[in-house]
C-alpha cells in the first residue's frame, strides 16, 4: 500500500505543480490579493515545493513525518479545488475555466482524496 501512496503522491504533486505554473499565467497573486507580484509568488513556492518534494522522500521511507506531509499535500489539493470552484462559480471569475484547467483541478481533487484516504489508512496501521 505504501508503494501505491508513493505513486499517488508523486502524480498529485505533479498535478499541483502544473496548476501552480498555470497560476503564474493567470497572475493568481492578484486574485488572492497577495503582495509582492510575481517575485513574491515565486519566493513563496520555494519552501512549499521543497516541503512537498521532501515529503515524497519521507513517504518512500515510510516515516510518520512523510505521512503527515502527505496529508498536508492532500489537504492542499482539496483546498485548491474548492477555492478555485468558489472563484469560478460564485465570483464568476474566468481564470482556470479552460478544459485543461478544469481537468487539472478535478484530477487534483480525485488524487488528493485518494491520497488522503490511503495516508490515513497507513497512519492507523502505524499507530
Amino acid at each position: 500500500m505504501n508503494e501505491f501512496l508513493f505513486w499517488i503522491y508523486l502524480i498529485n504533486a505533479i498535478f499541483l505543480t502544473i496548476h501552480e505554473i498555470e497560476s503564474a499565467y493567470w497572475q493568481e497573486w492578484k486574485m488572492f490579493k497577495l503582495k509582492g507580484g510575481i517575485t513574491g509568488f515565486l519566493i513563496l513556492h520555494f519552501p512549499v515545493l521543497f516541503l512537498f518534494l521532501y515529503g515524497l522522500v519521507l513517504v518512500s521511507q515510510q516515516t510518520f513525518e512523510g505521512y503527515i506531509i502527505s496529508l498536508l499535500l492532500s489537504f492542499t489539493g482539496i483546498f485548491a479545488f474548492t477555492i478555485h470552484m468558489y472563484f469560478i462559480k460564485i465570483k464568476k471569475r474566468e481564470e482556470f475555466t479552460m478544459p485543461i484547467s478544469v481537468f487539472i483541478l478535478l484530477g487534483t481533487l480525485v488524487l488528493s482524496l485518494a491520497q488522503g484516504i490511503i495516508t490515513i489508512y497507513l497512519l492507523v496501521l502505524q499507530v
